[in-house]
């Protein structure tokens, strides 16, 4: 057996420069390259075998450990999940930054290579700088931390582990099933030892979009319920997308008169003047679309995770003779709400589904009635988004839906929306309207403040040919800005929206809602010396960070800027005040968030009643 010696760090670089997949026919590297903060846990490991390699594997740097693994979440995300990125970290707070993008990764189910630097294995010097003793357990370090959010996790603790334990972490963030983070903790003397590697360990591998074909008794099961619905509703997911499987949905309801809604990471699967299309589904949806399924006697459910908002805290499929028919490769998934499983890949399951239904068809008088729900929830949106009279008045706070509706009707055929938390994500899914699969691209899986810029960041590096608006609240930019100057640095440019209501304005909106005082969200509300909380000048902050950037006063200066920024070469951030208080009305459905029990406060007392009625409809 022929080998080659090299370092455990270097055997993994080049196993990794061995992969690749096919996009639109073409073989490509599977990983986009590494993300890389160095310190003393990897840079002499990882760190040299990766500096052997700058030319053929890119490694880029960040300005912060958390957002340059957001970032490769979000390349991950954008890229369908057929490419993936590398993150390495040294040992300690570089470590633990990255796992809360590792936390993103799981819940999303987005493939990202964790390589957090680890204390050594041999354990001479312990106790290292940076290292966390436990007194009972000398093998355990602040990487254990990745255990509960990563899909597979290993230590490498000698270098002949590699061979065997690297195949399976990319095998894992392949498999549509088990999709999602894959963690080696990397001891940095283990990262600097030598092996005589078989040669085999570096041969190309091309791997390729797995398709795992339906049951045949489940597949049957599904053709009959869908043969007996007369008012059916198809939800789609994430993994619609991730599946390819878009072509496969637009054919299934305009053959079958099928209406169709989106969750979050699904939406974009449909133009949004597409007949058939509802809109936004849940919590954050259409009256439309919520309507629809609160009548529909079967809901298909099509590569989602149902997670709670997309099922109103799982009181929004209330026909009591309905069937809930869900299409998933996880078995996970299309168990759950007792649902009737398919499990299996979407695309090849609506083709096979097709060839049986024949001319099949949802009942004439359910398809008249999705045409009127279509068309009020059309006519909600352009008034909400609709340039406001006061478009020009500076004494104004304009609405998140103000705002939207601006950079909406600015926006390209080829521009990508990205977003991540507070109010802002139910408004984009009720009011942001694209007619492109890659036009949308916001986190709500997770709801991580601070994603949005290094998330923006991702995407234009894997799609550099779009245009890329970022909207971000104030207290999101707060959180996390750094990797402004990254994108200024690596040529990456990026619109950036700072909307600035003055602290977390969607939290306290939910506060009130729960019969609670405002406290602690919005700046006025919270602990501050007698002159308050600054007013922070967005613009002055960015164009430090080498941005372009300018503040506007109004709707209509918001419009302006928006062209100069499409013109600039470069990162541009337009910063806006907007109002704390307005959300959009239409539309929405119930959440289940606990009101407490017993309280002084007559509203929480008010509210809590209002809550144990809600809580009927749930059906356990």
């Amino acid at each position: 057996m022929e080998t080659i010696r090299l370092t455990m760090a270097q055997a993994l670089v080049k196993h990794l420069q061995a992969q690749y997949t096919v996009i639109d026919g073409k073989e490509v590297p599977l990983f986009g390259g590494a993300w890389a903060i160095f310190g003393h846990g990897n840079v002499a490991g990882i760190g040299e075998a990766l500096a052997q390699v700058k030319e053929e594997f890119t490694t880029y740097r960040a300005h912060n450990e958390q957002g340059m693994a957001l970032a490769a979440c979000a390349y991950a995300k954008q890229h369908r999940r057929q490419r993936i990125m590398a993150c390495t970290t040294s040992i300690g707070p570089g470590a633990l930054n990255m796992v809360t993008a590792a936390g993103l990764a799981m819940a999303n189910r987005l493939p990202v290579l964790f390589l957090p630097g680890d204390v050594f294995a041999s354990r001479t010097p312990d106790p290292v700088l940076q290292q966390v003793e436990h007194f009972n357990d000398p093998s355990m370090s602040v990487n254990d931390s990745f255990r509960p959010v990563s899909r597979y996790f290993d230590r490498i603790n000698r270098p002949e582990q590699l061979i065997t334990s690297l195949p399976v972490a990319i095998n894992t963030m392949l498999d549509p099933i088990s999709c999602g983070p894959a963690t080696l903790a990397l001891p940095q003397d283990v990262q600097a030892m030598a092996y005589d590697y078989p040669l085999s360990f570096f041969a190309k591998k091309v791997h390729g979009l797995r398709r795992n074909r339906a049951d045949v008794q489940q597949l049957s099961n599904a053709i009959e319920a869908i043969k007996q619905a007369k008012k059916p509703l198809m939800v789609i997911g994430g993994g619609a997308h991730y599946s390819d499987a878009l072509p496969e949905i637009k054919a299934f309801v305009e053959k079958h008169g099928v209406p169709a809604c989106e969750t979050q990471a699904g939406k974009g699967a449909l133009p949004w003047d597409h007949q058939w299309n509802l809109g936004s589904v849940g919590v954050t949806g259409s009256s439309g679309a919520n309507a629809a399924a609160q009548e529909a006697d079967l809901v298909i459910a099509v590569g989602t995770r149902l997670q709670d908002f997309t099922s109103a805290s799982r009181t929004l499929f209330a026909n009591p003779d309905c069937t809930l028919l869900s299409l998933n490769t996880a078995p996970f998934d299309a168990e759950k709400h007792n649902a009737l499983p398919l499990v299996a890949d979407a695309k090849t399951s609506l083709q096979e589904m097709q060839a049986d239904l024949s001319a099949w068809q949802s009942d004439q008088a359910w398809q008249t009635q999705v045409m009127d729900w279509n068309k009020a929830w059309l006519a909600a949106v352009d008034k909400a988004t609709a340039l406001p009279q006061q478009a020009s008045d500076t004494a104004y706070l304009p609405t998140d839906a103000n705002v939207i509706g601006v950079i909406n009707r600015q926006a390209q055929a080829n521009t990508t929306i990205v977003q991540a938390a507070g109010g802002l994500p139910g408004e984009l899914h009720k009011l942001w309207r694209t007619s492109d699969d890659l036009g949308y691209h916001v986190e709500y899986g997770f709801s991580c403040m601070g994603y949005e810029i290094a998330g923006g960041m991702g995407v234009k590096m894997a799609t550099p040919e779009r245009d890329v608006i970022v909207m971000v609240g104030d207290g999101s930019y707060l959180m996390l800005n750094s990797e402004i100057a990254t994108s200024v640095m690596l040529g990456l440019k990026l619109t950036i929206v700072v909307l600035d209501n003055r602290g977390y304005a969607c939290i306290n909106r939910l506060q009130n809602a729960c019969g609670g005082e405002s406290f602690n969200n919005l700046l006025q509300d919270c602990h501050t010396v007698e002159a308050g909380a600054p007013k922070t000048d967005f613009a002055a902050h960015a164009k430090a960070l080498g941005a372009e950037s300018e503040q506007v006063a109004c709707l209509a200066e918001l419009d302006a800027a928006l062209e100069r920024a499409r013109a600039s070469d470069k990162t541009y951030v337009i910063a806006i005040d907007t109002d704390p208080m307005p959300s959009t009305q239409e539309g929405g459905a119930w959440w289940d968030v606990a009101v407490p029990e017993v309280s002084s406060r007559q509203q929480v007392v008010d509210a809590e009643r209002h809550y144990q009625v809600a809580k009927q409809k749930q059906p356990y």
